[in-house]
C-alpha cells in the first residue's frame, strides 16, 4: 500500500494537471465562439459564390475551354488534401480525418489509382510522414486561426497540379463542425468542377426561383426556373465569368473547410479538456479515499502499540 506522503503528492499532481485542462477548456471555448462567428460570417459568401458560378455554368450556351471545368481523359493520380490541426490534446480529431484519408487511399490503389498528400496541420503532416508517406504539400502554423490568404496559397498549389496534369482529381476530407461535442468527417470533391458539389442537387434550386420571381414580378415562380434563368443578363460573358470564379470557388471551398476544422479542433479539444478535469475529480477523490483510509490504518496502529505498550508496563 502507498505510503501517505507519496498519496498526498500523486493528490497535488493532479490537482496541478486539473488546474491545466481547466483552463485549457476556457481557452477553447473561448476560441469555439469567435470561430463560430467567423463560420456565419463566411456563410453567406460562399452560398452566393456557389448560385453565381451554378448560374454562370447554365447560362453558358456551352462549357466554356476552362482547365478547371475539364475531366482529364483517365484518373491516374488523386490529390488528397486533409485538413487537420497544428496541436493535439483534441480527441479523435485529428486521427480519424488521418484514417479517412488511409481509407480512400487504399480505394484509390485497388482501382490502380495513385493518391498524392496534400496535408494542412502540423499533426497530420507528422503522422502521415511517420507512416512513410511522401506528401506533395504541407501547410502548417494557421490552423488556429485560418486566413484567407492561407486557403489561396492551398488553393492554387491544388489548381496549378491540376492544370499541370500532376493530378487528375482532386478531393478534401476535413472535419464539419455541428457541435462543440459533435464532429462529423466530411468527403468532397474540389477538381474538377463538373464533379463538385455546386453542380449537384442541394436543396438550393428553390432560393434561386423565389429570387427570380422577386426579381420579375412573380413571373418566375409562374413560367418555371428555366424562365427564371433566361432573364439573367450576364456582363461579361458566362464563359469569362466562370474563367474568373473557378479559382474562387476552390479557395473559398477550402477555406469554408479551415474554419469549419478550426470550430471542430476548438469544440474537440474543449470537450476533451472538460472529460479530463471530470476525469482528475475522479482520481482526485479515489486518492483522498485512499489516503484517508492509509491515514486511518496508521492512526489504528499507534493505538494498538500504545495499549499494548500500556499492557506490558501495568503487566
Amino acid at each position: 500500500m502507498a505510503s501517505s506522503s507519496s498519496l498526498s503528492e500523486r493528490i497535488d499532481s493532479v490537482k496541478n494537471v486539473k488546474q491545466i485542462t481547466r483552463a485549457m477548456e476556457m481557452v477553447a471555448a473561448a476560441r469555439l465562439r469567435r470561430a463560430e462567428q467567423r463560420i456565419e460570417a463566411l456563410r453567406p459568401y460562399a452560398d452566393a459564390l456557389r448560385r453565381m458560378t451554378r448560374r454562370a455554368v447554365e447560362g453558358a450556351q456551352s462549357l466554356p475551354d476552362i482547365p478547371l471545368l475539364e475531366e482529364h481523359d483517365s484518373i491516374d493520380r488523386v490529390g488528397l488534401l486533409l485538413v487537420t490541426g497544428d496541436r493535439g490534446l483534441a480527441g479523435a480529431f485529428n486521427s480519424q480525418i488521418i484514417r479517412a484519408g488511409e481509407r480512400r487511399a487504399r480505394e484509390l490503389r485497388r482501382e490502380g489509382q495513385e493518391p498524392a498528400w496534400y496535408v494542412i496541420g502540423a499533426k497530420g503532416a507528422a503522422s502521415l510522414g511517420f507512416r512513410g508517406y511522401d506528401l506533395d504539400g504541407v501547410y502548417s502554423g494557421f490552423t488556429d486561426r485560418p486566413a484567407y490568404a492561407n486557403a489561396r496559397e492551398v488553393g492554387q498549389d491544388i489548381v496549378s497540379a491540376y492544370t499541370d496534369e500532376n493530378i487528375d482529381r482532386a478531393e478534401m476530407f476535413y472535419n464539419g463542425y455541428i457541435s462543440p461535442m459533435s464532429q462529423v468527417v466530411r468527403h468532397e470533391t474540389l477538381l474538377p468542377l463538373q464533379q463538385a458539389e455546386f453542380l449537384g442537387t442541394d436543396g438550393e434550386e428553390g432560393d434561386e426561383s423565389e429570387e427570380g420571381g422577386e426579381g420579375t414580378g412573380g413571373q418566375g415562380s409562374e413560367e418555371g426556373p428555366d424562365h427564371s434563368r433566361a432573364l439573367w443578363i450576364y456582363e461579361p460573358e458566362p464563359g469569362e465569368i466562370l474563367r474568373q470564379l473557378a479559382p474562387d470557388y476552390v479557395e473559398i471551398s477550402i477555406y469554408r473547410a479551415m474554419l469549419e476544422s478550426t470550430a471542430s479542433e476548438h469544440g474537440a479539444r474543449m470537450t476533451a479538456m472538460r472529460s479530463a478535469s471530470e476525469n482528475a475529480d475522479e482520481m482526485i477523490d479515489d486518492l483522498t479515499m485512499q489516503a484517508n483510509r492509509e491515514r486511518q490504518a496508521q492512526i489504528t496502529q499507534e493505538i494498538m502499540e500504545v495499549v499494548s505498550g500500556a499492557e506490558a508496563t501495568t503487566g
